[in-house]
């Protein structure tokens, strides 16, 4: 029992490192484009957005149950901490790298590939709720196409409603909005987000048996919400300049849609319990956004060097986590 508790404290203290790291990684997503624009200064687009991820971050609990439960089963599995324990070594380490580098890679990605890879070496496929799994995979899939279709439509129509006014007054009433999109945009991003590390120590309590239930413990939001906005509060300055200006040359209209575009999609994914890669879907909308103006205009090099960042995330950290869980077991 010695053992078991000090595992799922262990697991406990790694999933809160992962929900700050996951905030001060996804953090520029949320909030890269009203600095890019001016619409905020970095500090006052940091305080909104910490606030905004609390408040998403204690509003649902079903992202968090897809996570805890449809993956894998907690209930059957021999070994949950330690295959929890392998999955959250992965996920952590290819945040740091890839914040580090620079790349907007995908928080979500990390932490599925990794519990997925971490439970095939525990349990084999057998293990695996291959179902789950799959739908899990089709909105991570599906959610960025969906938001670059929305932005470039949402841009088009926007283009042709404000294509008499006056440039100068438009930037200025979209800089105005931008605040709104963004704290909309924080708030979804702590709505889908923080649900991961909850629905993970979840898992965690129900392989230690400490919890019998799928039912997220209300101490496990409050914590995992406040370690969401605090790391939010320490900011991701590379990726912010990477999403801010070096896909496109935002301008507070194209600013203002891909924020409401990226948020829309976030929120619907939330609603259906579904993850989604926050980082995916901001940076798609930015794209759709892009091309609507220009396809010239967006810098495919920096987005092809993302999306490879992407495809490799997933079975990337299933390799480490699965290796992580050969160690540790040795032991």
């Amino acid at each position: 029992m010695d053992t078991t508790l000090i595992l799922i404290a262990v697991v406990v203290l790694m999933a809160i490192s992962f929900d700050f790291i996951n905030g001060f990684h996804d953090t520029a997503n949320a909030i890269a484009t009203s600095v890019s624009t001016k619409a905020l200064t970095p500090r006052m687009a940091i305080l909104l957005a910490s606030s905004m991820n609390l408040l998403g971050a204690l509003a649902f609990t079903g992202v968090a149950k897809t996570i805890g439960g449809k993956i894998a089963d907690p209930f059957e599995l021999e070994n949950g901490l330690v295959i929890v324990l392998a999955a959250l070594i992965a996920a952590i380490a290819w945040n740091l790298i890839t914040w580090y580098l620079g790349i907007p890679s995908s928080s979500s990605h990390a932490l599925i590939g990794a519990l997925t890879g971490s439970v095939l070496v525990a349990a084999g496929t057998s293990g695996v709720n291959f179902k789950g799994f799959l739908t899990i995979l089709q909105a991570l899939i599906i959610s960025p196409f969906a938001a670059f279709a929305i932005g470039y439509i949402i841009m088009n129509i926007l283009r042709f409603l404000f294509k008499n006014a006056n440039p100068r007054s438009v930037n200025r009433g979209f800089r105005y909005m931008q605040i709104v999109t963004a704290a909309f945009q924080a708030f979804s991003h702590g709505t889908n987000d923080a649900q991961k590390s909850m629905g993970i120590i979840t898992f965690a309590l129900i392989a230690g048996g400490l919890h019998q239930t799928m039912e997220i413990p209300v101490w496990v939001k409050i914590v995992c919400a406040l370690a969401m906005a605090a790391g939010t509060s320490a900011g991701g300055w590379k990726i912010i300049k990477t999403v801010g200006s070096k896909i496109i040359k935002l301008q507070p209209i194209s600013g203002f849609s891909s924020d409401l575009t990226s948020a829309s999609v976030i929120i619907s994914a939330t609603l259906l319990g579904q993850p989604v890669s926050t980082t995916h879907v901001i940076s798609s909308a930015i794209m759709g956004v892009g091309s609507a103006k220009s396809v010239a205009s967006v810098k495919w090099l920096t987005a092809q060097r993302m999306i490879t960042a992407w495809v490799i995330t997933l079975p990337v950290t299933a390799i480490i986590a699965a290796l992580c869980y050969s160690i540790i077991s040795i032991f």
